[in-house]
């Protein structure tokens, strides 16, 4: 670990978090009963995480350096989505007695979010092998 790999990281969790307050800013008039801009932010976060971490592996279509993988996957990624903030969401459901929404947050949220990560890692795979 060196001090340029940290800043990496650092920058792009700065850029990650601003981006996710300021969509969860702008998702407020529809997350009235469910947290959905969390649960996009999470969809979105995995599905670049997903496609970004395939295609600059080492052996992938574009690879790119350590530090660029860390400023997106660790900083950009880690930053932008928001798994404290969904788990704090559905207790949040929990304790109101809204039980059925936080099933279905939780649902939703991990279903999809993994969903977005295949999604990203088939569409570097299916593109790489066309080309």
């Amino acid at each position: 670990m060196s001090l340029a790999s940290c800043l990496f990281v650092a920058i792009g969790g700065a850029i990650g978090t601003l981006a996710r307050y300021l969509i969860s800013v702008a998702a407020l008039p529809f997350s009235q009963n469910l947290p959905w801009s969390t649960i996009g932010i999470n969809i979105l976060g995995s599905f670049v995480i997903g496609l970004f971490g395939t295609l600059t592996l080492a052996h992938g279509r574009y690879p790119v350096s350590e530090n660029l993988r860390l400023f997106v996957m660790v900083g950009l990624c880690g930053g932008f989505t928001t798994f404290s903030a969904f788990s704090l969401q559905t207790l949040d459901l929990i304790r109101s007695g809204a039980i059925v929404r936080a099933a279905i947050n939780i649902a939703a949220s991990v279903i999809l979010c993994v969903a977005a990560v295949a999604l990203g890692h088939l569409t570097v795979s299916y593109t790489h092998l066309r080309a």
